[in-house]
């Protein structure tokens, strides 16, 4: 132990808790000056809405009458009533559990690949890969090419191809609309994490690997596990928290693509339950039990994920 460490722990063990973090905050009151504006926004937009969320989950409210207490009521009419919010759990598991690990894994081969560039052209490719996830139209590419008449490029070219005799109504037949919407979110999927992962391996200092070299690192896969992977922990756990969030709340270019609801509700998730239930018929205190258990369950598969993280490279 370091005699900073000893100090702290002598200084500690003579006052309450409370009594030494205020004394720590005084100290380092610069410090906390600077993080307060991201702390209070967060703590303003983020941690009252998911306690009054949750807290209004037990309740029934439709935004004119004074909430009124049900206890487990909508939980209950969740999982025992709603037919229709089982399917969405159900589509939200297979969503998430495909598209979540793809696009994670797509998000991280690119980057590699990318960070191996020249600076200049580097720039370019990873514009070139990031443009798809922040266009606000990327649906009408994949509407144009997967048009049910025969002027859409698939239709086109299939027949022509003599694969098909007539065109397909790709997205109102529920046989091809989750393929279909899979492919279209990983080809998405390339945005905020993906970022994160090239941002990660431009700080992976350089010794490492000369010092790896005379450790017996051979090839260049063996550098990527032993050493460039746990280097860039930090963000390889933030890239995998924001494909597991994404991959959750893919909703929008769904709606887009098949219509709200889709077709036997066949690609409806929780989010288009969530809202259902939020933005159309205001029953707000159903509403948040879905947002309840779509948080809890986007919590688990983020410590889950963190946990198998921690293990690479060790």
């Amino acid at each position: 132990m370091s005699k900073n460490s000893a100090d702290t722990v002598i200084v500690r063990s003579g006052m309450t808790k409370i009594r030494w973090t205020l004394i720590q905050m005084k100290k380092y009151k610069v410090a906390y000056m600077m993080v307060a504006p991201f702390f209070i926004l967060f703590f303003l937009f983020t941690v009252i809405p998911v306690v009054l969320s949750l807290l209004l989950s037990f309740t029934t409210f439709n935004l004119l009458e004074w909430p009124d207490f049900v206890f487990m009521d909508n939980y209950i009419r969740l999982f025992l009533d709603d037919e229709i919010f089982l399917i969405a759990i159900k589509n939200t598991l297979v969503f998430a559990v495909v598209t979540g690990p793809a696009s994670y894994l797509i998000s991280l081969f690119f980057a590699w690949f990318i960070n191996e560039l020249r600076p200049k052209i580097r720039a370019f490719v990873t514009l070139l890969f990031y443009a798809p996830s922040i266009s606000g139209s990327v649906y009408l590419i994949w509407t144009v090419a997967f048009s049910s008449d025969q002027y859409g490029f698939a239709n086109a070219w299939f027949m022509k191809l003599g694969i098909i005799n007539k065109p397909v109504l790709w997205f109102q037949n529920e046989k091809y609309i989750l393929p279909l919407i899979i492919v279209v979110a990983l080809w998405t999927s390339l945005g905020t994490s993906f970022l994160t992962l090239i941002a990660g391996f431009q700080v992976v200092d350089r010794t490492l690997y000369e010092a790896g070299a005379v450790d017996g690192i051979k090839n260049r896969w063996q550098e990527l596990w032993f050493i460039t992977l746990p280097t860039m922990r930090p963000q390889l756990m933030l890239s995998a928290i924001l494909a597991i969030t994404a991959s959750f709340g893919f909703g929008g270019i769904i709606t887009a693509l098949v219509g709200f609801p889709s077709p036997n509700y066949c690609a409806w998730t929780m989010m288009h339950h969530l809202e259902d239930y939020g933005g159309m018929r205001f029953e707000m205190g159903y509403a948040s039990a879905i947002a309840t258990i779509l948080f809890l369950m986007m919590i688990s598969c983020n410590l889950l994920v963190t946990k198998m993280l921690r293990k690479v490279g060790t």
